[in-house]
């Protein structure tokens, strides 16, 4: 089953296709992609991630041709940003 797995950091980007074994879950999809040898930071016990922007479990089993993404911590509160535009 093909499917894809994103990440982003603020200066790079990484997204990928791979073929995954039929009822891989999230976890299993981002693992056997290497972007955590790639990003030894992610902590997936901490950050979010999710399947085309709705935040899933690990455990979510994925479809033919879901993208997987990895979320980043947010580092600065938007409302405050927000203000600073103003």
């Amino acid at each position: 089953m093909n499917v894809g797995v994103c990440y982003a950091e603020a200066e790079r980007q990484l997204w990928m296709r791979l073929e995954v074994p039929d009822e891989s879950t999230v976890e299993e999809a981002i693992k056997l992609s290497g972007v955590l040898k790639l990003y030894p930071d992610i902590n997936l016990g901490t950050q979010k991630v999710g399947i085309f922007g709705k935040i899933a479990t690990l455990e979510t089993t994925v479809k033919e041709g879901d993208r997987v993404e990895i979320y980043r911590q947010i580092t600065v509160d938007p409302q405050t940003v927000q203000r600073r535009r103003r």
